[in-house]
């Protein structure tokens, strides 16, 4: 995802809210959702809103699960949880992270 900051970017106050987003989730406890957080390039945590169904699809594949909702009530929802920060339509994403035992074993073998 792409957070960096550009001179022509609006401030805070000049910004107009983004409207219906369609917020990525992930199974929750027994019958719900629970919204997916994910993290800035610099470790911040943020919730990430997709203005089109299509461009969600782009980003996170035809598969991931998603609710439409509106910006006012995402900040509110994920407020609580650490994350302050909305991106709207990421189009760049690094590849799922190796677990660390998956990534230990390989070296070793790799060693041997």
């Amino acid at each position: 995802m792409c957070l960096f900051r550009y001179d022509d970017d609006p401030e805070p106050e000049e910004r107009v809210p983004a409207g219906l987003l369609y917020v990525p989730v992930r199974p929750g406890g027994g019958a719900g959702v629970a919204i997916r957080l994910f993290h800035t390039p610099l470790g911040t945590r943020t919730a990430v809103g997709f203005t089109a169904v299509e461009r969600l699809a782009a980003t996170l594949g035809e598969n991931q699960a998603y609710v439409p909702l509106s910006e006012s009530l995402l900040r509110e929802l994920c407020a609580p949880l650490g994350a302050r920060l909305i991106t709207v339509d990421p189009t760049l994403s690094a590849p799922a992270a190796v677990p660390t035992t998956h990534r230990a074993n390989r070296l070793a073998v790799r060693g041997a």
